[in-house]
């Protein structure tokens, strides 16, 4: 999502995060999620340990599983703002930014099949009988990474966004960039791949001093 709002759209953000921000936070979400999982799941396993604590492990694990889809819905709305904003600043990109929606739908839907079933599965704690059949998790949790995984190898990112030129600017180019660029509007807005001069991110001997620009 990061590298698709700094390619299609004109200031590099979205509710006003920076577009090379993006990734970073929902995999520190993710970490916590997967934290709070196998805290549960630790727990919940091992020899010796009473109804209570397996009960109290399992609904910790799916505290975790439930959070994570908390993060898939942000996801969801995140997608369908930056495709409305496409839709207004970058209409002569739009299909090539929606194929990637597309896929990104699609696999958002997978992932949140996956978390319905691991709620399903222990949703009777102890007496559930969904973990004795392992068709359950090849089909409801094997089978529907197996897609997300095969539908963006067909649709790639890097087709849609081939070359260097779509990569994020290093922090060292950003600063490079802020300091030849000081009128109010250039410290407002981020360079885009769109918008970026072709000498933006080279260093010149005249620079002024650095605003103080937060990278």
């Amino acid at each position: 999502m990061g590298r698709m709002v700094y390619n299609f759209t004109s200031k590099a953000r979205l509710f006003g995060i920076k577009a090379w921000r993006f990734t970073l936070y929902f995999v520190v979400l993710d970490i916590v999620a997967f934290i709070i999982q196998a805290g549960g799941a630790s727990s919940a396993s091992g020899q010796g340990k009473s109804e209570h604590d397996i009960l109290l492990g399992l609904h910790i694990y799916m505290g975790g599983v439930g959070f994570q889809q908390i993060f898939v819905l942000v996801f969801f709305y995140i997608a369908f703002r930056f495709q409305q904003q496409v839709r207004q600043e970058n209409p002569n990109r739009l299909y090539q930014a929606l194929l990637l929606l597309y896929v990104e739908y699609a696999a958002l839907i997978l992932i949140t099949v996956r978390i319905i079933f691991r709620l399903i599965e222990y949703s009777k704690g102890l007496d559930s009988t969904i973990p004795n059949h392992e068709v359950y998790q090849y089909v409801f949790d094997t089978l529907p990474m197996l897609v997300a995984l095969v539908i963006f190898n067909v649709i790639h990112p890097g087709r849609i966004m081939p070359g260097k030129e779509s990569d994020f600017p290093s922090r060292k180019e950003r600063k490079a960039y802020f300091k030849t660029n000081t009128s109010p509007n250039s410290l407002e807005l981020l360079p885009t791949h769109a918008s970026m001069p072709e000498n933006a991110f080279q260093s010149s001997p005249q620079v002024v001093p650095n605003h103080g620009y937060v990278q």
